[in-house]
């Protein structure tokens, strides 16, 4: 548990970490980052984030007049035009034709199309537990990626690539201020928290579904 005179991005990253570790430990991203998957099992993570972000992505649009949310979506953070880079290289020209959900990005699309479109801090957790992540522990990841794929800089990645929007670690700051100022009260600050460890439960099982579907 955070300490409680912590701010509350200090609280969220502190009641959240167990979910984070859980995720990041799953056999698929070891074995991804460590090379013993092929490329096709990128190109198929790839594609799941294609369809979590869309559905993120056109949620975040239905939310755009909410005050609560302003500052976080005036972060130009969207990943969809980048993802889709990356996926007419690993794919194909024709990616959209040739990738589907798995069944855990269903259930994690289905709850950012339900749950999250109806909450304001239910879509905060989601919000942060995919951008901040890929703005921080996504650079590594990125980085790896090329170093055991063969990668060219930019080519296949260009998903974890936020030059455009600024160095990483001042975005990432500039994210945690946002959380610290935003006006929620105890309440709402503990349906955030929840609602993030929901998020990563997505993602693990997102990653579970992806270890059998490589097996497979």
């Amino acid at each position: 548990m955070a300490d409680p005179t912590s701010s509350f991005a200090e609280r969220l990253r502190a009641e959240t970490a167990g979910h984070h570790r859980q995720a990041e430990s799953e056999p698929f991203v070891r074995d991804l980052l460590a090379g013993r998957l092929p490329l096709s099992a990128y190109a198929l993570l790839a594609s799941q984030h294609w369809f979590v972000y869309e559905a993120l992505e056109r949620v975040a649009d239905e939310h755009g007049r909410d005050a609560l949310l302003a500052p976080f979506l005036a972060l130009p953070l969207g990943r969809l035009p980048r993802l889709q880079d990356d996926l007419a290289h690993l794919v194909g020209p024709d990616w959209d034709g040739r990738i589907a959900p798995l069944p855990a990005t269903c259930s994690y699309v289905e709850r950012i199309e339900t749950v999250a479109a109806r909450s304001a801090t239910a879509f905060l957790a989601h919000h942060y537990t995919r951008y901040l992540g890929d703005l921080a522990g996504g650079q590594a990841v990125a980085a790896s990626l090329r170093r055991t794929y063969w990668l060219p800089d930019e080519v296949g990645t260009a998903f974890y690539d936020f030059a455009a929007v600024g160095a990483p670690p001042v975005v990432r700051a500039r994210y945690r201020d946002h959380l610290d100022a935003a006006p929620l009260d105890e309440a709402a600050r503990t349906a955030v928290v929840t609602e993030a460890g929901v998020a990563f439960g997505c993602n693990t099982a997102m990653f579970a579904d992806l270890a059998a579907a490589t097996r497979a």
